[in-house]
């Protein structure tokens, strides 16, 4: 069994900060991605960035947050940050964190359909 816990989410004001956490814990793979993800009522899950096993690599943001989020690992390999900044009311949403069953330490998904964890997810509500 693999848990998946996200913290961090809150309420802010348009350009202002949050730091997202996400915990891994269980019987969890050897090699495992993490992504992160946001979904809205009424949407599909919408991938913001994910960060490889191997070399920590970032592979994408997508292009709605791109120099504003930053994605890093934290001191152990089982937590992963999402750092928010210059917020805006779009990004309004159920942020998830996600992990995949591993096996290949240099990837890491876009799709939500690659991933098989996932955390319960925090909102984020950002007013103007």
């Amino acid at each position: 069994q693999v848990q998946v816990v996200e913290s961090g989410g809150g309420s802010v004001q348009a350009g202002g900060s949050l730091r997202l956490s996400c915990t891994v814990s269980g019987s969890t793979p050897s090699d495992y991605a993490m992504g992160w993800f946001r979904q809205t009522p009424g949407n599909e899950r919408e991938g913001i960035s994910c960060m490889t096993w191997k070399g920590d690599t970032v592979l994408y943001y997508a292009d709605s947050v791109n120099g504003r989020f930053t994605v890093s690992r934290g001191n152990a390999k089982n937590t992963l940050y999402l750092q928010m900044n210059n917020l805006k009311p779009e990004d309004t949403a159920t942020y998830y964190c996600a992990t995949d069953t591993g096996g290949y330490d240099l990837f890491c998904g876009r799709l939500a359909t690659e991933y098989t964890y996932w955390g319960q997810g925090t909102q984020v509500t950002v007013s103007s």
